[in-house]
């Protein structure tokens, strides 16, 4: 049993005195100096017969609340699906937040995906030692009863695994550096941002429109793409803008507006505004200027990394990085708020879709000669678009990704100038944020939009239409009509690239070589860019270019790696490397003085040939662009789940269901199988055993029947299996 502390004692004086309080006392003893029992009225707590019967005392014991493992009474992850079930079940009322901060199994799931973030490698619950519950249980009274404070790194409640430093036992000078100096958050305060987190996600994930993406669970960039494939085929003019700047240095008063109009818990909102006002640690620029003056020493030695310290990205995940698109390449972070960041953005930005919305709804006009209609379009091709006369359909559509957004308009170029005029006039009031018409552009599909490195075009194509005739005739026609391709920028790929140094040049682009990889071994080298290639491959994946860059892409590799082993292994020209190396650079290397040392490792171990060469080095080899059908109204494949749970669970649908199968003639597996056991209850009764003589007689009346209906075959079979042959 652990040792209490003083402090730890006094805050349970009053828990133990209510305890021993509720205790019956025993009867008073009589006078003779002979033992007696207690009266039958009041029993003994004493009685070992009392105890073990709880039925016949008077003791109640209740839950002491300063003990973790009376509070971890559920499971953690359903305790999280039914937050999400209530969620999504009633999305305009919002359930009651408090009791979900207060209990300590979310803090314990919080515990263990800081720990995973901070040490990179999961902690299994049984693994957690009582100490660190106990400090998560103090973190947690801190928070619920308003002591907790942000940034706080010298009494923290919970330090990291990682981080040892116990700043009791630091000289001033080496204090006030650990209290001054910038650096990542304090680990509890990670807990909490994870808490905060659990509990906000799905009450605003059930009301966030459908049309924002990035920085929610299931809707990442692809979505995105693939949605503007589908729904913006034919849109001519686009609009695109850029609300990054409102994030820059938040309003505090608009993000605690935007959280107070859903959430009315108290201790949530208060939490938030103290990590909105709490001021950041910031690094002195004087001292940045005297640590660059500094000369750095000839020789560092290399620090070895512990077991549990998190490794650095690998070279290739730093190179795939750098091609982030412009809208993800800037995320939020909001003084202390952490990964609650995005999430507060969306929150703020989501009135912005719901003007967007309504926006559409009013926008739309049909018109009779125009074909185009998104609900009755072409499935499996839906961004081709035929020709229509001149009066169009009046339409709109939006999407955002992050604080970015595009807005596509069908209709004269007026329409979407008066948009304009109106998005400018409600950012201004809504978000105080000043735009004009140079930062929302308004540009024809002609021009090619760009948007998450995809650019958006049109072309005009001429295929043949099959369609089946009212006499089931096959009819063939030329057609035309406008295709929307969704493209991937080599311009932009060959920027990154430039500024990755792996090349140079505009016009003709000249690899340069990967120094980064010198002291790496040629096995690793290509492990390195081959996993960079595969994640390429796979970004680019919804683009009609695909093959190409790729290619491209994997050209620039090549060449790459080469000049590094023509210069590694003083083979002076790319060449003669590709002679030695074959095209995929797969086999190993030699250097003029006979056999490279990785060489001879490897064909002593016999593993010359477990080099693997690099990918895609031709064209043929890049797979294809991916056309699979996006369905309309897609949602992620948990709110799938939730709403077909969510209506199974409904006893309206139960009743619905039944109402169907009885107006349609049909029974269900259950009434069916229901019957089969009644029926076969009720022959058991009423018909009697059958008899030999009964059976002879039936196979008697079978033959005949055989022979007067010319069944030869029958009857073999019959008498077969009577017992007398054939």
């Amino acid at each position: 049993m652990p040792r209490l502390n003083p402090s730890t004692l006094l805050r349970r004086l009053p828990f133990y005195l209510r305890q021993f309080s509720s205790l019956p006392l025993p009867s008073p003893p009589l006078r003779s100096h002979s033992y007696s029992h207690p009266s039958p009225s009041r029993p003994d707590p004493f009685d070992p017969s009392t105890r073990s019967h709880p039925s016949r005392s008077t003791l109640t014991f209740t839950s002491d609340p300063f003990d973790p493992s009376t509070l971890l009474k559920e499971d953690p992850i359903s305790l999280c699906a039914s937050l999400w079930v209530s969620s999504f079940r009633e999305p305009s009322s919002t359930p009651p937040l408090s009791s979900y901060l207060s209990r300590l199994e979310l803090w314990l799931l919080a515990y263990q995906k800081a720990y995973a973030d901070d040490t990179g490698s999961y902690l299994p619950r049984s693994n957690i030692p009582a100490s660190t519950i106990h400090s998560l249980l103090s973190l947690r009274n801190a928070v619920l009863d308003g002591r907790f404070k942000w940034g706080n790194r010298l009494t923290p409640f919970i330090r990291s695994p990682r981080d040892p430093t116990d700043p009791t036992t630091l000289s001033k000078r080496k204090l006030k550096v650990f209290l001054t100096a910038p650096g990542p958050p304090p680990f509890q305060d990670k807990i909490v941002h994870e808490v905060l987190l659990l509990i906000l996600e799905p009450v605003f994930e059930s009301q966030f429109s459908s049309k924002s993406f990035a920085f929610r669970p299931g809707r990442t960039a692809h979505t995105a793409i693939r949605t503007i494939r589908r729904s913006f085929a034919g849109y001519l003019w686009y609009l695109k803008g850029d609300l990054s700047t409102l994030f820059d240095c938040p309003k505090i008063n608009l993000v605690l507006n935007a959280l107070i109009r859903e959430i009315r818990d108290k201790k949530i909102v208060d939490l938030i505004r103290a990590a909105l006002l709490t001021p950041l640690i910031t690094a002195n620029p004087m001292d940045e200027a005297l640590k660059k003056k500094k000369k750095s020493r000839k020789y560092q030695k290399k620090r070895v990394l512990a077991d549990d310290e998190p490794k650095p990205d690998p070279y290739w995940l730093q190179t795939f990085f750098g091609f982030a698109p412009e809208e993800a390449r800037k995320q939020f972070d909001w003084g202390h708020c952490g990964v609650l960041s995005p999430l507060l953005a969306n929150i703020c930005l989501d009135e912005l879709d719901k003007w967007m919305e309504e926006r559409i709804t009013e926008f739309y006009k049909p018109s009779n000669t125009d074909t185009w209609d998104r609900e009755q379009a072409n499935i499996s091709w839906p961004e081709f678009l035929p020709t229509t006369g001149p009066d169009k359909t009046r339409k709109m559509d939006y999407i955002r990704f992050g604080a970015h957004f595009l807005i596509g308009v069908r209709g004269p170029r007026a329409d979407a100038a008066v948009l304009r005029k109106q998005l400018i006039e409600f950012c201004d009031t809504r978000f105080q944020l000043k735009l004009d018409n140079e930062s929302v552009p308004i540009e024809h599909i002609t021009k090619g939009i760009m948007f998450l490195d995809h650019v958006l075009c049109r072309r005009v194509v001429y295929p043949t239409l099959r369609y089946t005739a009212s006499g089931g005739k096959i009819i063939s026609e030329k057609g035309v009509g406008t295709l929307l391709s969704v493209t991937a920028s080599l311009k932009q790929c060959i920027k990154q690239f430039r500024k990755l140094e792996f090349l140079k040049g505009d016009r003709e682009p000249d690899p340069q070589p990967c120094f980064r990889m010198f002291h790496a071994t040629q096995a690793h080298t290509n492990l390195q860019m081959n996993k960079f290639l595969l994640t390429m491959a796979e970004w680019y994946r919804y683009a009609d270019n695909r093959k190409k860059v790729v290619n491209f892409c994997s050209y620039i590799i090549r060449g790459s790696l080469a000049k590094l082993y023509a210069a590694k292994y003083k083979l002076r020209s790319r060449a003669k490397v590709y002679k030695i190396a074959s095209r995929n650079l797969s086999r190993p290397l030699k250097e003029k003085k006979g056999q490279s040392p990785e060489y001879h490792n490897l064909l002593r171990m016999g593993l010359v040939d477990s080099i693997d060469g690099l990918h895609y080095t031709r064209m043929s080899m890049v797979p294809e662009p991916d056309y699979t059908p996006f369905p309309g109204g897609w949602r992620p494949d948990h709110e799938r789940v939730l709403v077909e749970y969510i209506k199974l669970t409904d006893t309206n649908t139960l009743e619905e269901l039944r109402c169907v199968i009885k107006d349609e003639g049909l029974i269900t597996p259950q009434d069916s199988v229901s019957m089969l056991v009644w029926s076969y209850k009720k022959n058991a009764y009423l018909f009697p055993t059958l008899e030999e003589t009964d059976v002879d007689n039936e196979e008697d009346n079978l033959v005949s029947s055989a022979e007067k209906h010319g069944g030869f075959a029958f009857v073999g079979a019959i008498s077969q299996r009577s017992g007398e042959g054939p």
